[in-house]
């Protein structure tokens, strides 16, 4: 029987949704305890660890796991982890509860119940530290950066129960799958190499090109979307995963992918962003993350392959999950075809190379786009997308 990687940490997957009859139950009790609103990349990683996908993991880091985690990517325990998994309060809402106390966890949009979380600790963190050292800068126009500067005083860590998807499933359907859900699906199919595509944005045939690659070593690619938050002016999550569905449709063998969401916020750290995204990916069964050029990086903060060379500079054994390098990719006019830095001898002048501003003054504008960038079913999906912006934004003023 083909097997899949086993969960980070060497054990079960560890979902900490609560269901059924006892859903119901804790519900009303958390009625009546404290509020804590959390922010919106907090509310993704209670999602991530109600669904298992943040497993092992029992809930918000306490101030050890925070240190070991930013100064080693080890948690108090020993866990590997190179991005803290915390929640913020404000002073003054701190200040209504005691330790060992539980409270209820709150959306930032509706102000409906997440979850309950036991408190075992509050403590203050030195920003900077985790700026400097997860994200390796603290300028404050990083997104990333900017997130925790503005993040309340206070951390809370605790074991939490989750009772809620965040109304994930409800707005994406089949495409939002649990760790639970992909692996029954590898393995229905056999698989036990699979590739999973970290995105955050449409694909186009330079991205075409990485996934296939990966099938060619690989028994399937998981083409995993973020469904979270991100920065202005990246492409909605609902737009950018119809694209994906019509490439998948027209130009991949239907049996070797699949295409599915998570609810994560961007976080842009780059290096240690991939490396947790090689984690998590361990839990939804993928054996082999692909790693490109500048991996989960923004603007010029990250060197266009640090996010390579950090996996060689972790112990061999914290992660089963092992990334697939793959060069930049491109549209080369002499090879005649996709290429990358790795197998194309050619220059700039002979290589197609859009950046993300070109592209998007193209589409604004309703300039044509080289059919070598862009497949164009991808592109009329795109088209539309900004079209609607445009009539929107004409209709304000």
């Amino acid at each position: 029987m083909n097997q899949l990687v086993t969960p980070h940490g060497g054990g079960g997957l560890r979902p900490l949704r609560v269901e059924g009859a006892a859903l119901e139950a804790e519900l009303r009790r958390a009625a009546s305890l404290p509020r804590v609103r959390v922010s919106s990349r907090e509310r993704g990683d209670l999602l991530m660890l109600g669904i298992g996908g943040f497993t092992p993991l029992a809930g918000f880091m306490t101030h050890a796991d925070w240190q070991g985690v930013c100064d080693g990517m080890r948690t108090a325990g020993g866990l590997f982890w190179p991005i803290p998994i915390t929640l913020s309060a404000d002073e003054a809402t701190a200040d209504t509860f005691r330790t060992g106390q539980e409270i209820a966890l709150a959306d930032p949009d509706d102000g409906s119940i997440l979850a309950t979380m036991l408190v075992t600790e509050k403590y203050a963190i030195d920003k900077a530290h985790e700026c400097a050292l997860v994200f390796r800068t603290t300028d404050p126009a990083h997104p990333g950066v900017k997130m925790v500067l503005e993040q309340p005083p206070l951390n809370l860590a605790g074991p939490v129960k989750v009772l809620s998807q965040g109304g994930f499933p409800e707005k994406y359907g089949d495409l939002y799958m649990t760790p639970e859900q992909t692996r029954r699906l590898f393995h229905s199919r056999g698989w036990s190499r699979v590739a999973a595509f970290q995105t955050r944005n449409p694909m186009h045939r330079s991205h075409e090109y990485l996934a296939k690659v990966a099938i060619e070593v690989c028994d399937g690619v998981l083409v995993h979307s973020l469904l979270g938050a991100l920065k202005p002016g990246d492409i909605p999550a609902d737009v950018r995963t119809r694209a994906i569905a019509a490439l998948a449709k027209n130009y991949f063998v239907p049996s070797t992918i699949v295409q599915a969401g998570y609810p994560l916020d961007m976080r842009y750290a780059g290096p240690r962003e991939a490396l947790l995204h090689a984690l998590f990916r361990q839990n939804y069964g993928c054996s082999h993350l692909i790693v490109g050029r500048d991996h989960a990086g923004v603007g010029s903060y990250y060197g266009p392959f640090e996010a390579h060379r950090i996996f060689d500079e972790i112990p061999k054994d914290a992660l089963q999950t092992q990334p697939l390098r793959i060069d930049v990719a491109f549209w080369c006019w002499r090879c005649g075809g996709m290429a990358s830095g790795r197998t194309c001898p050619h220059g700039d002048a002979d290589r197609l190379q859009v950046s993300g501003t070109q592209l998007r003054t193209w589409l604004s504008e309703g300039q044509p786009v080289p059919p070598e960038f862009s497949r164009p079913e991808v592109l009329e999906i795109l088209r539309d997308h900004y079209a609607l912006g445009h009539r929107v934004a004409e209709a304000a003023r």
